[in-house]
């Protein structure tokens, strides 16, 4: 008797059903309308009927040559830059600390939710608490600054446009190097400890291990890190927004609170926010590629070229035996 056999795979689609429904609806279909409305005179809460415009790509240019556009985008760079290095040299730092097999360090799970607990903190939280930190005439930071007699007046920081953007740049560094050290440490953690043990053993001190076994093999690991963080980065929102709303001047305005504006507020201009929002998706893809390529592991990928050669000279030869076979 022929046993009855239980498909398990049709069971997977089915679970995987309310999740394709959700992307379809909740970010698919929000991406392509909004690549299709950058086309169009979409403007206003009461737009007129929607059409495609005589010149498709209007306002595209009108955006990527807007001076309060390229401002944002400079800005975005900047602070992105300025947090991030910081940012990963200090989790490099924690993580091959925490990882030391020389080092038994004590109490690791207390410092490792100290140090990830910022970014679990509501960005609205972060941004009341700087406020408040950087406050004038009376805040935390003038009222040290004075008692060490550093300064002698309350320094009112939100006004200098290089100091506001210091800041913005600390708070996302501060608020993200918890979450990159935890990345990294997992990182570490997966390399065979032989090597490091082989290591010792030639006689390797501690920075020659972190430089010539952990760095190497982390590089899989620093590229999610360094893409996950440009894309991040790239899409800064909530800190500028609710800390200073891109003021001074515009020196903490980043693309992300361009589009905002564009789109929520003065005539709603909904296609001028939609073509700011695919340019700046171009930007990161572009910018991820090259990313993807400079860090690619070249070993590999010249193993990979060899190996579809030689299937292309296999098939060759098939070919050429089956016509001599007739």
């Amino acid at each position: 008797m022929k046993r009855k056999q239980v498909s398990y795979a049709k069971w997977g689609y089915i679970f995987s059903i309310p999740f394709v429904i959700a992307f379809l609806v909740f970010m698919l279909y929000p991406m392509f309308y909004t690549c299709f409305i950058g086309f169009t005179n979409n403007q206003g809460l009461m737009p007129p009927e929607i059409r495609i415009l005589d010149d498709p790509l209007a306002n595209f240019k009108a955006t990527f040559t807007s001076p309060t556009f390229t401002i944002a985008l400079k800005n975005t760079f900047v602070i992105w830059i300025v947090n991030f290095i910081p940012q990963i040299l200090l989790a490099l730092l924690l993580a091959a600390w925490f990882t030391s097999t020389r080092r038994k360090i004590k109490g690791q799970g207390f410092f490792k939710v100290v140090f990830y607990m910022p970014n679990i903190i509501t960005a609205a939280t972060i941004a009341l608490l700087f406020a408040n930190l950087f406050g004038y005439p009376k805040g935390p930071i003038n009222d040290i600054l004075i008692s060490m007699g550093v300064i002698t007046d309350p320094i009112n920081f939100t006004v200098n446009g290089d100091i506001s953007k210091g800041i913005v740049a600390f708070i996302q560094f501060w608020q993200w190097y918890g979450y990159t050290m935890i990345v990294l440490i997992s990182g570490i953690l997966g390399i065979s400890p032989d090597l490091f043990e082989a290591a010792e053993i030639d006689g390797a001190s501690g920075p020659q291990q972190f430089f010539y076994v952990t760095l190497p093999n982390l590089k899989t690991i620093m590229l999610f890190t360094l893409v996950t963080s440009l894309i991040g980065g790239l899409n800064m929102f909530d800190i500028p927004k609710l800390f200073l709303d891109g003021g001074p001047n515009n020196a903490t305005l980043t693309t992300n609170v361009f589009i905002h504006r564009q789109a929520f507020s003065g005539s709603y201009m909904y296609n001028k926010a939609a073509a700011a929002s695919m340019i700046m998706f171009t930007i990161i893809a572009i910018l991820s590629a090259i990313i993807f390529f400079l860090m690619r592991d070249k070993d590999e990928a010249r193993d990979y070229k060899e190996r579809r050669q030689k299937e292309k000279e296999f098939r060759k030869m098939q070919k050429m035996q089956g016509k001599e076979g007739k």
